[in-house]
């Protein structure tokens, strides 16, 4: 199966969904696959860096409001909603396009109780609703590149700001981008340097942690004996997160 969609906007690439052997993945305006869906199982975790950015349950498994930045298929969205009924989701994109083929291609359920999409600019959305998230899960590319408006100075403090006391920004970065230094350190000076990492598939993807709060490595520390039991919940590797988590200090290697 492949379908193909128009322009995105104006200067925008094409917005495509593929199908092979069971496997739906959705490209927007390059072949990096933003996510992919497993046709039989829509609401696992098919892609690493999506797991990873689970993450974030190492530090505070019981969020009440989470926020994300860029919708994709939907992925982590469906993944809380169905492990989570608990959580409310507030899923932000800019794209309807998106929306739309996350509804209608990737299996994303209607708005209800514990799920709201709103089709908004997220790094205008951020600025109007401080202190509103305990997470914020934020994944913006654009035809293969980081979305700049979603990875400047501003922006990073203003989701400092939409933070509860203790919230958690997690964003997936690409570790091969030539601006990634740069965009860690904005992260780093953001969040005055509460912040750690995962590395992902030999750093094709870098999941950054930035902490509203200090104390963060005093949380994990005690979260450790519960992450047999969690990653046994929710079918993810937390304790191996655990042990691969990095502290901003660390970052050397991934400069290299």
């Amino acid at each position: 199966m492949r379908l193909k969609f128009g322009k995105r906007r104006a200067g925008g690439e094409g917005l495509e969904v593929t199908e092979e052997r069971g496997m739906r993945v959705l490209h927007l305006g390059s072949r990096a696959i933003q996510s992919a869906m497993r046709v039989n199982r829509p609401w696992d975790l098919e892609l690493a860096y999506t797991r990873a950015m689970m993450g974030f349950l190492m530090f505070n498994p019981m969020p009440q409001d989470v926020l994300m930045i860029g919708l994709g298929g939907g992925s982590l969205a469906k993944f809380i909603r169905k492990q989570r009924p608990q959580t409310h989701v507030t899923a932000v994109e800019i794209d309807p396009r998106v929306v739309a083929a996350a509804r209608t291609h990737f299996e994303l359920p209607p708005d209800d109780a514990t799920l709201s999409v709103v089709e908004a600019d997220g790094a205008l959305y951020v600025r109007q609703h401080p202190c509103s998230a305990d997470v914020i899960l934020l994944d913006g590319f654009d035809a293969g590149n980081q979305v700049e408006a979603l990875a400047t100075q501003t922006f990073y403090a203003a989701c400092r700001r939409v933070l509860k006391p203790g919230g958690i920004l997690v964003v997936n970065l690409w570790g091969r981008d030539s601006e990634f230094a740069e965009y860690f350190a904005r992260l780093t000076r953001a969040f005055d340097g509460e912040v750690g990492w995962i590395s992902v598939q030999n750093k094709t993807n870098v999941i950054v942690f930035a902490f509203a709060e200090p104390g963060a490595s005093t949380r994990l520390e005690t979260m450790r004996p519960q992450l047999a039991d969690l990653s046994k919940r929710y079918g993810l590797d937390l304790r191996g997160f655990a042990r691969d988590f990095q502290w901003a200090a660390g970052i050397a290697p991934l400069l290299e």
